[in-house]
């Protein structure tokens, strides 16, 4: 078997070119060896007329326009061949801040994963020249002190975003089995002559899914340092939506298992990991760090409620006029204002990305594309105990009113159901609800002036909070069809009606429960 390089010297051709044609099949027998294409000593130059840039084929697209990136996440994919928001820039600011590590939290649908895997193409050391996925982007025009770091760190990256099962043996091995694929991303390691033997052997037990749960929690520090050894150079870790498994646990009765593990998955990794250039994470919820990220004092969190990073998740309003002008929509931009703006994330409007992309994919239609793309248990908890006091500030919401709440951005699961007013909370983070007015309170809590945020989330909770309110026997089904007719409608009047009946039977309802 030959590498890229002999062949290039074969072939008279670039080793990068070569590459490319080894990913895009146009080399028979060609296979990848961790970052090294292996190739058969036979093999014939490719004939290949067609216009190939990076890893993917662009093709003749004069007066085609790009196809929407209705849930592409791979960032290289996305650039490619989908319409892409640049969020590059996000690049710049984490280089200037300089945060060991940095967790990230919004809603679902936000753009995370997209983002991490963007940061993971342009930091990682390839055997192809990546930067080519960046000349044309923002990042590319910062100066030199940005693009010397391009293609320079070994990175280790995980998404738990598909870890939801109903059982810690069955997340356990879901986690097994992603550590395993990333340890096989990194088979360079199995041949270095700068590991140990034992290294090597760990290395091997975790490729094989024969580690326990001790020997796999320590997983992150053990590749972290054999890839700074391997490489001369500290990884990078990117966790991506790191609490998806951790909120089933709390859903499914395995939250003590989960969080037990992830307590040990992470300090490993980024607490005092002298082999951590940086590491990122991403999630809904910030988890307070006496729960899961015990003793990280050099975690830098950034939430919804921060001004920094404030609009590299989710569309601007700058970025949604782009896209409408290019897709020739600009008469819809008051129909998409009112149906998918709204989310204030630090001191930025934002738009949903999940919503604007699905509505000009499906030709313009409005309507509430972000429902049902996550699960709600722990809503449905919260809804069971809520209070009179709760109900009340819902149906005012419900009406388009604001109300003052107090938001808690170090919420742990468990301490939602113990205190209902943690509701608020949870759902300004989840994204239904946003800030108007905040104020930061002695105890590092706020006090926020919230609404709904847009007619998308007010079909949201016509479908999820109404429905889980007739669930839990505190509404009756007449009385939700009158909300939910008016919200759509925007019949203040009816709205009125409907809200005052809930009211009347909700306090009944109450009393009721808490007899005897």
């Amino acid at each position: 078997m030959k590498t890229c390089k002999d062949m290039s010297e074969l072939w008279g051709i670039s080793e990068r070119r070569i590459s490319e044609l080894c990913r895009l099949g146009k080399i028979p027998g060609a296979m990848k060896s961790g970052k090294q294409w292996q190739i058969p000593d036979d093999a014939k130059h490719p004939v290949d007329n067609r216009i190939v840039s990076g890893r993917y084929v662009k093709q003749d697209t004069v007066d085609v326009k790009k196809t929407l990136p209705v849930g592409i996440s791979d960032f290289v994919r996305a650039q490619s061949e989908y319409y892409y928001v640049d969020k590059t820039l996000l690049i710049k600011e984490i280089l200037d801040r300089k945060a060991l590590v940095s967790l990230f939290t919004r809603p679902r649908r936000f753009g995370k994963t997209l983002n991490m895997d963007m940061l993971r193409v342009f930091f990682e050391i390839s055997d192809e020249d990546t930067s080519s996925y960046f000349v044309d982007k923002l990042i590319w025009n910062c100066g030199e002190e940005y693009r010397k770091h391009q293609g320079k760190y070994p990175v280790i990256f995980l998404t738990f975003k598909d870890v939801k099962y109903d059982s810690w043996n069955a997340t356990f091995a879901k986690i097994s089995e992603l550590v395993q694929e990333e340890f096989g991303r990194h088979l360079e390691l199995r041949n270095s002559d700068k590991l140990a033997e034992y290294e090597k052997e760990y290395f091997d037990k975790i490729l094989s899914g024969r580690a326990d749960e001790v020997e796999l929690s320590s997983s992150l520090q053990k590749l972290s340092k054999m890839l700074a050894v391997h490489y001369g150079k500290a990884p990078i870790i990117i966790i991506d939506e790191y609490d998806t498994p951790i909120q089933e646990g709390y859903s499914k009765e395995f939250y003590d298992e989960i969080i037990g593990f992830m307590r040990n998955f992470f300090s490993g990794g980024f607490k005092d990991n002298s082999y951590l250039s940086y590491g990122f994470l991403t999630g809904i919820l910030r988890i307070a760090q006496e729960s899961i990220f015990s003793g990280l004092n050099n975690l830098t969190v950034n939430s919804v409620m921060d001004e920094q990073f404030d609009d590299f998740f989710g569309f601007t309003g700058n970025e949604v006029q782009k896209m409408l002008a290019y897709y020739g929509a600009l008469d819809k931009a008051e129909e998409v204002r009112d149906w998918y703006d709204g989310y204030i994330f630090g001191n930025k409007e934002i738009y949903n990305p999940w919503s604007v992309i699905n509505y000009l994919s499906k030709g313009c239609l409005p309507q509430a594309y972000w429902v049902n793309t996550g699960k709600n248990e722990i809503l449905e908890d919260v809804l069971k105990t809520a209070t009179d006091d709760i109900t009340e500030k819902l149906s005012s919401l419900l009406q388009g009113e604001r109300v003052i709440v107090k938001i808690d951005q170090n919420v742990v699961y468990r301490s939602i159901s113990e205190d209902p007013s943690n509701i608020y909370s949870l759902l300004l983070v989840a994204g239904y609800l946003k800030t108007l007015r905040k104020e930061l309170q002695g105890d590092g809590t706020w006090l926020c002036e919230v609404s709904i945020p847009n007619r998308e989330i007010s079909v949201v909770y016509k479908n999820e909070i109404l429905s889980h309110m007739m669930q839990i026997g505190a509404m009756g089904r007449a009385t939700a069809n009158k909300i939910a007719e008016s919200l759509f409608a925007q019949d203040t009047g009816k709205l009125q009606d409907g809200i005052e009946e809930y009211i009347k039977k909700s306090i009944s309802f109450y009393d009721a429960g808490s007899e005897g």
